[in-house]
């Protein structure tokens, strides 16, 4: 794995180069050393889900669009780093996002 001089984000290798995908910085890779090219993930790498599972823990409150007991939930720092984190909820049955502030 290599890293771009010019701004830090991990380089793709092409060719005989290594190319940053956010600057376009091209270095040329190091002909003695040995590289492992994969295209797949490891299988311990991969965590499957569901197609309703959003990896998400839930809670019992109640959507305000459709009525159900049953949410998703997580929280975000969005103000302040002295204020406290919002949590924002996702309805399991409608997919209604709201959050709930501590104010």
């Amino acid at each position: 794995m290599e890293f771009c001089d010019e701004c830090g984000s991990m380089m793709k290798a092409e060719d005989e180069l290594w190319i940053c995908s956010s600057c376009g910085n091209k270095q040329p890779k190091d002909p003695d050393a040995d590289y492992v090219i994969t295209d797949d993930q490891e299988v311990s790498e991969v965590i499957e889900t569901g197609e309703t599972d959003s990896g998400l823990p839930t809670t019992e409150t109640e959507c305000p669009e459709c009525g159900n007991n049953r949410a998703h939930w997580y929280m975000q720092q969005i103000r302040a780093a002295d204020e406290s984190e919002t949590r924002f909820f996702v309805c399991t049955e409608c997919e209604h996002k709201w959050r709930e502030d501590d104010h």
